[in-house]
């Protein structure tokens, strides 16, 4: 246990300052692409968070979790009223109500599951990042870590992908596409969006002018 703790602690501090350059999830699916005999595809490219748009970190607030600057890693109004929607409607889509700390904790430390577990070390590793790690460092691993496509992590490398630019040149609109994408970016897509990924996109364009800049 202590050697667990000291590990996981030391690893976190150290993420606060060293770029993350590999996440389990990509060697997850690169693992699956070479079992699928598809070809191996792996696209990152690590940006700070001040070579990046502006509005990106606007979008994908306004779009996963409007209340990340004033929460503490987990946003208890909006797992309560996600309990409530799932258990009214269970024949809908599950609501979830996982923050940008969440995701982050999940992407760069765990794996892909709904364990009670892997829930178990989300909440641990969130508690971690948010206690050692600024609001702006979470947002900046954040969007560099978080997958955006088949074989696509992160913002600088979505930017190159689809429209041959670097981070800092995307648009609002772009910035609001690309957040549009997050709930499953492996079926939506911000390279040819469909009518309700536009949809989407107007929804979080409108709800962007309510969130301030870190």
């Amino acid at each position: 246990m202590v050697a667990f703790l000291a590990s996981t602690i030391l690893s976190v501090v150290a993420l606060r300052f060293l770029p993350v350059f590999f996440t389990p999830l990509m060697f997850i699916r690169c693992y699956e692409q070479l079992k699928e005999g598809r070809e191996l595809r792996l696209s990152h490219h690590w940006v700070s968070l001040g070579e990046m748009s502006e509005h990106m970190a606007v979008a994908v607030m306004a779009s996963e979790d409007a209340n990340f600057r004033s929460h503490h890693g987990f946003d208890f109004k909006a797992i309560e009223h996600a309990v409530k929607r799932n258990r009214e409607h269970p024949e809908k889509q599950k609501l979830g109500a996982s923050t940008i700390s969440q995701q982050t904790a999940k992407n760069v430390f765990l794996w892909p599951g709904r364990s009670w577990v892997r829930k178990g070390f989300e909440v641990y590793f969130t508690g971690l990042i948010e206690l050692l790690w600024p609001k702006e460092r979470i947002m900046e691993v954040y969007l560099n870590s978080v997958e955006m496509g088949e074989g696509i992590y992160g913002v600088e490398a979505i930017a190159r992908e689809n429209w041959s630019l670097n981070a800092a040149q995307l648009s609002r609109e772009q910035c609001a596409l690309i957040a549009a994408t997050l709930p499953n970016p492996r079926k939506f897509s911000s390279s040819n969006p469909s009518k309700y990924m536009k949809k989407r996109q107007k929804r979080i364009l409108h709800e962007m002018k309510f969130v301030k800049k870190l």
